[in-house]
């Protein structure tokens, strides 16, 4: 592959791509944790959980290709294989084990949260360290999503 000419120095896209390959990591177990939780949600309130998991996971997915996406733009190959996701993620695979709907979603925004403050503290470095505006930019569209969603799991929880 040609590499990219697009005003970010060999370093700070290695940096950055460094950077997004943990999150496209954490995006992928949250997903495979989202998948999990819709499998196998059981209790009076199934059907709607069920279905509200389905659109998340769906969600998930999408963010996992628009991230994979940034990497490859920056001349470099994405991690894709769950061995190298669990050595990246900051989250864990494992569930608590409670299949209900108050339990998943505990979990589900426990992760979202996660992946929140570490995007926060990327946000900046990759703007002004790394002379990647635009990056920059996508990476605060998708921490807004992931506060929309912790917000919307939160009020499950009330």
């Amino acid at each position: 592959m040609k590499t990219p000419n697009i005003g970010i120095s060999a370093e700070n896209r290695q940096l950055i791509a460094d950077q997004l390959s943990k999150i496209v990591a954490d995006e992928f177990i949250l997903y495979s944790k989202t998948l999990n939780f819709h499998w196998n949600i059981e209790g009076p309130d199934f059907h709607s959980v069920h279905l509200y998991l389905e659109t998340l996971y769906e969600e998930q997915q999408e963010v996992i290709d628009t991230v994979a996406e940034k990497i490859r733009a920056l001349g470099h190959y994405v991690p894709a294989t769950l061995s190298k996701y669990l050595e990246l993620t900051h989250l864990t695979e494992q569930t608590k084990g409670k299949n209900d709907s108050q339990s998943i979603f505990t979990e589900l925004l426990e992760d979202h949260e996660s992946i929140i403050v570490f995007i926060r503290e990327e946000i900046q470095p990759i703007a002004e360290k790394m002379k990647a505006d635009g990056i920059s930019d996508y990476i605060t569209g998708l921490m807004e999503q992931h506060e929309k969603t912790a917000w919307m799991l939160r009020s499950h929880l009330k």
